[in-house]
């Protein structure tokens, strides 16, 4: 992800600490080749990570991804809909209406 389009409390650690940013996405790309998931199956993995930690801008962050790399909005509606028998009913309708901060009317 490029600097200029990542949310701005990590531009900033981005932008100040450049050696640990580096070190981050190093550490992410390892953490992504690990194993067998597809691409598509890391993102939604990873969007279902940020929906079950109460994040709403983590939430958007994968969000915006996904839609950036031709996810549909319904799969992302989906993750919020599996996660009402683990997480319930409050915290996964949360996590639909920051989905559809992005996927409104779509």
């Amino acid at each position: 992800m490029a600097k200029q389009s990542l949310p701005s409390g990590a531009r900033q650690v981005a932008d100040q600490h450049p050696e640990v940013w580096k070190a981050f996405t190093a550490l992410g790309k390892a953490c992504a080749e690990t194993g067998p998931l597809d691409a598509r199956t890391r993102r939604l993995v990873k969007l279902a990570l940020a929906v079950g930690s109460g994040s709403e801008g983590a939430v958007h962050s994968h969000v915006r991804r996904a839609l950036a790399e031709g996810e549909s909005p319904e799969a992302l509606k989906q993750v919020a809909m599996l996660a009402i028998p683990t997480l319930g009913l409050p915290a996964s309708a949360a996590a639909l209406t920051w989905i559809e901060d992005f996927t409104e009317g779509d």
